[in-house]
């Protein structure tokens, strides 16, 4: 097969996969505030689907190695277009202006949001990946996996057969739901006067929250555990006891007059702990300030590791830079009213925090995109108090084309431990981002056609909206509204927030995994207990497994989970959407 086309069907498959994966992200993130990257989970996808072929056809035109890369690129860039809006900052504009976008503009806005990310990558990829490397551990723990798929290809199945089943099952749960036959049960007893099963506690037999907590670890989940008998138990009879908050109808959980003021020192907590925690990667920082006046497209150059034709050429980077800055600009004067000058510092301001999330994600694994999103919205805040959209949609640039660029940086590094082109990989990147636009706007706008009364509800708690929603609504109306008795609740959990993040950086390993999380704290104010229990059984499961089978827990934990995610999020998605059809 041709290198051309070989390069098409690499692409290809990872827009597709990345597309189905796409709706997973966004139906997690709108349930829980969480996304994956999902590259594990679509590599062994692209892997497979290619694999599953007659045995002639896998012998004579092999999906190799740096297919499968350049598939896993694409496929990764397009579940991360939930971080270019879509999950926090278009619900939240539309929630507190009634604006909503029609397809083609929001596709067109999620697709400049990422490509934004994409276009910093390029010359960040010769500075970070050669003259000055980082260890971009996502990367080289992606790059492992591939390389672990094609030395074991029988491994590789048994691990796409696990993450089948696994999304089977938690799909099979999903439509059972949907049928009325199972659903949250809430627990016997009474805090008081008020009934457990009211105050959100219950078990859920849904899937995909316990996938998530067996992947995001037992400190994080025991500590929103912690965070929602606290949120729930204690402070929700404390407020319901001095008429604070006013009790719902006695057969539902009252979550939503809960969460309305409870979101607000969850806000506050989760804010200061990210903001807190950036400000200790300081050194990151200033690097990645500094290296802007430094970095520089491939230029072909004797010095560099890549072959020439290999290369993303420096006019591409000419050319997409000034698209990127026109159409970022452009869009938002056009489809948000925004001053023209918040614009242009928008996209600036998320050149210099992409570079900076891009640096702090090479060192240490993590990406602050949440935190980055922030600044932008404390800055633009601070200059238009009154403009919801400006400060909504330039830190939505912000912190999607910091999803964007991390992502893209870590698929770079995959394919340097493998060998890959960096120009195929950057145009895998952006098609993908392109597809998962496209796709994912369509299914956001099918699913949630009114944010205003189907999120911040049980069924679609939506934390990461909350807390965009909530820091743009403090700059719109001031701390004087906000609910009774919150100042000084806001107060405190900034304290907490910040104290807990200085702790976790001043502790060893050993006693910081005792340390309650701060963000993982604050999370439990936004989302409801039942949610916080599912989470924290699986992660107890996680545990239990590692201890009593942990190679199996090592070849097969991470899959399982996926699947529990994947299976949920698309069935799940796939029912809202039809419920949706029918009552229209």
């Amino acid at each position: 097969m041709g290198e051309g086309r070989s390069i098409v069907r690499s692409i290809v498959t990872g827009m597709l996969v990345g597309s189905a994966l796409s709706i997973c992200n966004i139906y997690a993130g709108l349930k829980i505030g969480w996304s994956t990257t999902m590259g594990v989970t679509s590599a062994l996808l692209s892997f497979a689907i290619w694999r599953m072929r007659s045995a002639s056809a896998v012998a004579t035109s092999p999906f190799t190695i740096l297919e499968t890369n350049l598939a896993q690129t694409a496929a990764s860039s397009a579940a991360a277009v939930s971080s270019a809006g879509l999950v926090a900052a278009i619900p939240a504009l539309t929630i507190m202006t009634g604006q909503v976008l029609p397809w083609y503009q929001l596709a067109a806005w999620t697709a400049s949001v990422c490509f934004v990310g994409n276009v910093i990558a390029i010359p960040l990829r010769k500075q970070m990946l050669e003259t000055d490397p980082l260890p971009f551990p996502i990367g080289v723990a992606t790059a492992e996996t591939l390389r672990q798929i094609y030395a074991k290809g029988g491994e590789a199945m048994a691990r796409v057969r696990t993450l089948g089943v696994a999304a089977l099952v938690s799909g099979g749960v999903k439509v059972l739901e949907g049928m009325k036959l199972v659903g949250p049960v809430g627990f016997p007893g009474a805090l008081g006067k008020y009934p457990l099963k009211n105050l959100t506690f219950a078990f859920d037999p849904g899937v995909l929250l316990a996938g998530i907590g067996g992947l995001m670890g037992t400190r994080a989940a025991l500590s929103v555990l912690g965070g929602s008998i606290f949120a729930y138990g204690v402070l929700g009879p404390e407020l319901l006891d001095r008429g604070i908050v006013q009790a719902g109808p006695p057969d539902k959980p009252w979550f939503k007059p809960l969460v309305e003021w409870l979101l607000w020192p969850g806000v506050t907590m989760m804010v200061t702990a990210s903001l807190t925690t950036l400000a200790f990667s300081w050194k990151a920082l200033v690097r990645g300030i500094r290296g802007l006046a430094s970095i520089q497209a491939d230029d072909g150059s004797a010095s560099s590791t890549t072959p020439a034709n290999e290369q993303i050429p420096r006019s591409w980077l000419t050319r997409s830079a000034v698209l990127a800055l026109t159409v970022g600009v452009a869009l938002q004067i056009s489809i948000f009213g925004i001053p023209w000058w918040a614009a242009v510092v928008g996209v600036l301001l998320s050149v210099v925090l992409g570079v900076v999330a891009a640096r702090v994600s090479g060192e240490t694994g993590l990406t602050p995109v949440g935190a980055m999103g922030k600044i932008t919205q404390l800055t633009i805040g601070a200059a238009l108090p009154g403009n919801v959209a400006a400060n909504l949609m330039t830190a939505n640039i912000t912190g999607g084309a910091a999803s964007q660029c991390a992502d893209m940086m870590n698929d770079l590094k995959t394919g340097q431990e493998l060998g890959a082109s960096p120009k195929s990989q950057w145009i895998s990147q952006v098609a993908g981002a392109t597809a998962g636009a496209l796709i994912g706007s369509a299914v956001y706008l099918i699913m949630i056609p009114d944010p205003a009364k189907q999120l911040l509800t049980p069924e679609w708690p939506a934390p990461a909206v909350i807390t965009w929603k909530t820091v743009a609504e403090v700059f719109r109306v001031g701390v004087s509204a906000l609910p009774r008795g919150t100042p000084l609740a806001v107060a405190i959990a900034a304290a907490v927030g910040i104290a807990l993040a200085i702790l976790e950086q001043r502790v060893d390993v050993a006693t910081k995994k005792w340390l309650p999380s701060p963000s993982a704290l604050g999370l439990a104010f936004t989302v409801s207990a039942h949610q916080c229990v599912s989470m924290a059984i699986g992660a107890v499961a996680s545990l239990v497994v590692l201890r009593l089978a942990p190679a199996w827990h090592g070849r097969f934990w991470v899959v399982l989970c996926a699947g529990a995610i994947a299976g949920e999020g698309l069935v799940g998605a796939g029912l809202s959407i039809v419920q949706l059809l029918r009552a229209g």
